[in-house]
């Protein structure tokens, strides 16, 4: 892939909150779950764990823990992304809460890339009852959610989203 196939590729995914009902089979959830293994990581420790929910109950419980938003609840499969504070503070002290919270946002980031090239749809939510999905899902205490990103076929939004000009993101040398 030439860096033309690469931005073309990245600049083609979008969050799709319309899923189908068609389940996601093993072989793609597996596929998602080695590919957030690849994402770099401070130290190399991969402070991140996900929960794979494909269960409707649990999906419903979740969807109402994250506001009511119904996408987290229809989408077939949820990828819940967890920093794993012990895993990075054994190393870095308290420098490794932040640490895991950037382990676990590029492993997310790359399983939504990976259900890109697998030719599904996804949405990074944020946006929910955090102690609501720890008991959920069981969660030990040093475990933090920190997106449920939602998974399936999805059905393409009619418009995409406008973008900032790159340009109001720059600064050369200092702010």
């Amino acid at each position: 892939m030439d860096s033309s196939d690469f931005k073309k590729f990245v600049s083609g995914r979008v969050s799709v909150r319309d899923f189908q009902e068609t389940a996601l089979c093993e072989d793609e959830i597996s596929y998602i779950v080695s590919c957030a293994g690849t994402a770099p990581s401070a130290g190399n420790l991969e402070a991140w764990d996900v929960v794979v929910v494909t269960d409707a109950e649990a999906r419903f419980a979740l969807a109402k823990a994250a506001f009511g938003q119904e996408h987290v609840g229809a989408a077939p499969a949820l990828f819940v992304v967890c920093a794993n504070y012990v895993r990075s503070m054994s190393q870095y002290g308290e420098r490794g809460i932040l640490y895991a919270v950037q382990d676990a946002t590029i492993a997310c980031t790359y399983m939504m890339l990976a259900a890109h090239s697998h030719g599904l749809s996804s949405c990074w939510t944020g946006a929910f009852e955090e102690d609501d999905v720890r008991e959920i899902l069981d969660l030990p205490p040093h475990v933090r959610p920190l997106a449920l990103l939602a998974t399936g076929y999805g059905r393409e939004p009619s418009r995409r989203a406008g973008r900032m000009e790159i340009g109001e993101h720059l600064h050369y040398e200092t702010w």
